[in-house]
């Protein structure tokens, strides 16, 4: 999911620099979107993952 959000940032990066203005935002709110998702369910996954016997 990572990958995808920063597929979509350079995206975004490549379109700007073209000066494609629709396709930069749209570019640029799906890789917001992605990075969050990815950076809650890392969280999620950091208190629930799984533990060694202990």
């Amino acid at each position: 999911m990572l990958r995808w959000s920063m597929l979509f940032l350079v995206i975004a990066l490549v379109a700007g620099l073209f000066g494609f203005v629709g396709i930069v935002n749209v570019a640029a709110d799906f890789a917001k979107v992605l990075f969050f998702l990815f950076l809650v369910l890392f969280i999620i996954s950091l208190f629930t993952g799984r533990r060694g016997a202990r």
